[in-house]
Parts: C-alpha cells; structure tokens; sequence
C-alpha cells in the first residue's frame, strides 16, 4: 500500500520540477510581437501581403519566427517551400525547396 502514494508523489514531484521550464520559454508570437514592438520587425500581416502573392498559387500552411526573420511553409504538388524573410525590411532572403 505503501508504494502507490510514493508513485503519486513522485509523479506531482516530477511535475512541479518540470512546470517552470516549460512556462519560461516564450512562444513564437510573444517573441514576434516583442519585436514588432521594440521595431524590429514588420507585422505578419505585411510580410505574408508582400510574400504569398510572389509565390504562384502554392498553398501557404503558416509562418515561423525565428528573431531575425520570419520562415513562411508553403507546399505546391507536394513539396514543401520555405521561404526565409528578413523581420525588419521584409527582404526574402532565401528559398529551399523550390
């Protein structure tokens, strides 16, 4: 009988450890948006107006943020694009999968 609370407090012990680690690291729209605001960054918004349209009708699946720049996913006959755009002037600067 005695194991069964010893699992339990292990278990909840586990989570509390674990619960701090995953609450501090900032979600990709919280570290964009943190940008936008500091100006380091164009809005989503402006950088998918200038950047889908160029892209010939491939399906946009969403973008990533990665500080510096912004990852757009697309995917046309079922390759997957990545197009690499710069946060601050809206710049593509890079293609893979094309």
């Amino acid at each position: 009988m005695r194991l069964h609370p010893t699992l339990l407090a292990a278990a909840l012990g586990v989570t509390l450890i674990a619960a701090p680690a995953q609450a501090e690291r900032p979600r990709d729209q919280d570290r964009a948006f943190r940008a936008i605001q500091d100006g380091r960054a164009i809005p989503l918004p402006s950088i998918e107006r200038r950047v889908v349209p160029m892209m010939g009708g491939a399906d946009y699946l969403g973008p990533e943020f990665h500080g510096e720049t912004y990852r757009l996913k697309f995917v046309r006959d079922g390759r997957v694009i990545w197009v690499d755009v710069d946060a601050a002037t809206g710049r593509v600067i890079g293609e893979a999968g094309r």
